[in-house]
Parts: structure tokens; sequence; C-alpha cells
């Protein structure tokens, strides 16, 4: 497992940890902590080849830790997102438990929040379980506001979901260069 992240220092500073694109070959590890991470939310292999499979709309991606001989990596979590339009969601970020309050879960959703800009994305939404309040914590620390509530969105009913908007803030150079509001 990584070091754990000091005051001031980013995992995007530390070269044993990078991010990548996701490949079905990460499924193998994943799903031995799918159902650790998500419970009742877990999703199946196939699930993850089909949101793999679509590229225009999803992006997803995993952080892991780099052996410095070898080069090869440890997963440590993952993330996804779906951009229509303007509109970008999170839809999944989830880090393995050995690997959580290092910062992999803040490095995955800055990474999401690039990838939407990039996308000419106007706005990223996610729900989050209101009774998860390290990753709300997360989120609002990185700029999302709460919407609303969700009444029984996750476990068949029995816990709610918190809606988060995180507005993407154009650039003036790049707003010129866009042209004008209409």
């Amino acid at each position: 497992m990584s070091e754990p992240v000091t005051a001031g220092q980013s995992l995007a500073e530390r070269p044993d940890v990078r991010l990548r694109p996701m490949r079905s070959a990460d499924l193998d590890v994943l799903m031995l902590f799918e159902q650790q991470m998500f419970g009742p939310e877990a999703w199946s292999r196939q699930s993850y080849l089909e949101e793999l499979a679509d590229t225009e709309l999803r992006y997803y991606i995993v952080a892991e830790k780099v052996d410095a001989q070898t080069g090869e990596g440890e997963l440590l979590g993952t993330g996804g997102l779906m951009t229509i339009g303007e509109t970008a969601q999170i839809l999944t970020v989830g880090v393995l438990p050995s690997a959580r309050r290092n910062g992999v879960g803040r490095l995955l959703v800055r990474a999401l929040l690039a990838e939407a800009r990039r996308r000419r994305a106007e706005e990223v939404l996610l729900e989050v379980r209101e009774d998860n309040q390290a990753a709300r914590r997360l989120y609002a620390g990185e700029g999302f506001t709460v919407l609303g509530l969700r009444r029984g969105y996750y476990e068949q009913g029995r816990v709610d979901a918190v809606t988060m908007r995180h507005p993407i803030q154009r650039s003036p150079l790049r707003q010129r260069d866009e042209g004008p509001v209409r």
C-alpha cells in the first residue's frame, strides 16, 4: 500500500500513484472488492463491460500504485463519468478499503472533473448515499453543493441519496474563444 499523503502533498505529486484508463482486465481485481465497497449497489462484471464499451459517452479510470522496479500497477480505486451534452455525471467512485484515507478518492474526483471540463460539460452531477459522510465531505471539499434528496435511492428504498452539483468554470480566454452566449 502507498505511504499516506502528508500535509500539503497530493497524490498527483507522487511518482508511485498513477491514473490510467480502466481496462476490462482490471475487472479481475475490481470484482474481488466491488461488493465490499458498494454492498447491494455493487455492479456486475457484465455491467462494467457494457460501461467500458461506451467510450463516446462514458469515461472510466483507475488509480494504481506503481512498483518502481517493474512498473506494474496495483489497483487502488476506480471512477466513472458519463457526459451528455453540457451535463456530466459521476457514476461511480470507489476506493479499495486498504487504500482509503490516502487521497485516492480526491485524485479520482479531480480527474473526473478535468475530463468533464475537457468534454465541455457545464456542470457535473452525482448521487451519494446520505449516510456516507466521508464521501459527502470529499465532494463538498471539491466544490460540489447539495441540490436535494432522492428518497429511497439506495438499498431497495432503505437509504436516501443526496444529489450534488459542481459547476464547471470556464476561463475568460476560453469563453471568448467560444463566441458570444445567446
